[in-house]
């Protein structure tokens, strides 16, 4: 969510496609990324944009717009996201799906990066409308995605319910139950335990990791988090629990909440469970969006959408450590800010990477026909995250450059070796 009192230039430099290539491009001319590469890896391999025509309760048919994008298959099958909102774009499609590429190989997975999503407000949606709607763009994209081919995933605003249906519908097109066409599936469907909370828990491990890192000690640190989806609550909810940092801010759609005292991340939990708005939290300060951004804390958690903090905030951010639970919420001109400002911040390549890493996990279970336990899948995610933080520290302290930069440096390094050794680059 954008403030309503956000500079409109701030907005109106905050494509995400445009973002996600000077990213690439300052990487590859930091690596010395040879041109045929980098025009590579400058476009998608695959864009589909199909019509998704939906029967709704009142018996009349809307159209709506869905994308799927394939960015880079070089390390594997196509991974990433299925978001559903009212401003989903190619554009911002086709950035969140390089990210995935660079956020798979980041934490040393072998999947290429995907992303899809359709153009709809599913709050004005009923169940049925969604399972329809779901169903059918399912029946478009299903020649170009496949358990070996491109695998999607729960992203903003789509549950495990919505990926049961994707499952269920590739599979009767198939002939097949095809449980590793999507992970983030229920339980009882073949999904994986310890997927729910996985993208936070990732979040709180590369917060762990780097605050160890700058003696920035957990005990006692507030913590603001914008965006109190899943990402957002279960990141919040784990460091107090593990670390007893006091969340001192929160914000959805809505807007925010503050409290210097602290909040009650539990009740905040049920409020939205039960139907509610952080707003509707009684007992704080209402702010918006943009404010809360702004409030002093010692970890801040932007876990919303895309550019969020820009060249318009940066300077006003006052935070010690910053760990994206968002893809893209800083822009590269804020990035520039921050490193000056001697603020630290965790990409979202890595900081978010957990939910990816788990649902790689779950993906192999359906290709083994195995179970693994929840013990089993947070071991193994964790001894993910804390290797990769620990790779993209050692670049960061050797190369003298951003955190983003270095996650970059691993992941397009690693991207360009799969390109060189199957010889066609």
């Amino acid at each position: 969510m954008i403030a309503e009192n956000t500079p409109r230039e701030a907005v109106a430099v905050a494509n995400p496609w445009d973002t996600a290539r000077r990213q690439l491009d300052t990487v590859a001319e930091r690596l010395g990324l040879d041109a045929g590469t980098h025009a590579r890896l400058r476009q998608p391999r695959r864009m589909i944009e199909v019509a998704v025509p939906t029967r709704m309760d009142d018996g009349s048919t809307q159209v709506f717009t869905g994308y799927r994008v394939q960015h880079s298959l070089d390390r594997g099958p196509g991974k990433g996201g299925l978001r559903y909102h009212p401003d989903v774009t190619m554009d911002e499609v086709k950035a969140l799906a390089m990210w995935m590429t660079w956020k798979c190989a980041v934490v040393n997975i072998p999947y290429g990066g995907a992303k899809g999503g359709i153009t709809c407000n599913p709050k004005l949606m009923s169940t049925s409308e969604l399972e329809r709607m779901t169903r059918r763009f399912v029946a478009e994209i299903a020649p170009v995605i496949g358990p070996e081919t491109d695998i999607p995933a729960p992203d903003v605003n789509t549950t495990p319910q919505i990926m049961g249906w994707f499952m269920d519908a590739y599979s009767n097109l198939v002939g097949k139950r095809t449980p590793s066409i999507v992970t983030g599936k229920p339980l009882d469907v073949g999904g994986s335990e310890g997927r729910t909370e996985a993208t936070g828990r990732g979040v709180m491990i590369a917060v762990q990791e780097v605050s160890r890192r700058i003696n920035l000690e957990l005990d006692g640190a507030r913590l603001v988090v914008q965006g109190f989806g899943n990402v957002g609550q279960y990141a919040a909810d784990l460091l107090r629990d593990e670390n007893d940092t006091i969340t001192v801010a929160v914000s959805d759609s809505s807007g925010g909440i503050y409290n210097p005292k602290g909040l009650d991340i539990r009740q905040l939990r049920r409020l939205k469970e039960e139907g509610g708005r952080v707003t509707d939290y009684p007992d704080g300060d209402r702010v918006s969006n943009e404010e809360l951004l702004e409030i002093p804390c010692e970890v801040l958690i932007p876990s919303a959408l895309e550019s969020q903090i820009t060249s318009a905030n940066a300077n006003r951010i006052q935070t010690k450590l910053i760990a994206e639970g968002a893809n893209g919420p800083t822009t590269p001109e804020a990035d520039q800010i921050l490193h000056d400002r001697g603020i630290i911040g965790i990409p979202d390549v890595l900081a978010n990477a957990g939910g990816v890493t788990t649902s790689y996990f779950e993906w192999l279970q359906g290709m083994r026909h195995e179970y693994w336990t929840r013990h089993e899948v947070i071991g193994r995610l964790e001894d993910t995250m804390r290797r990769a933080t620990a790779e993209v520290w050692d670049v960061y302290s050797m190369e003298k450059v951003d955190m983003r930069l270095a996650a970059y440096i691993v992941a397009v390094r690693r991207v360009a070796n799969a390109i060189r050794a199957a010889g066609c680059a």
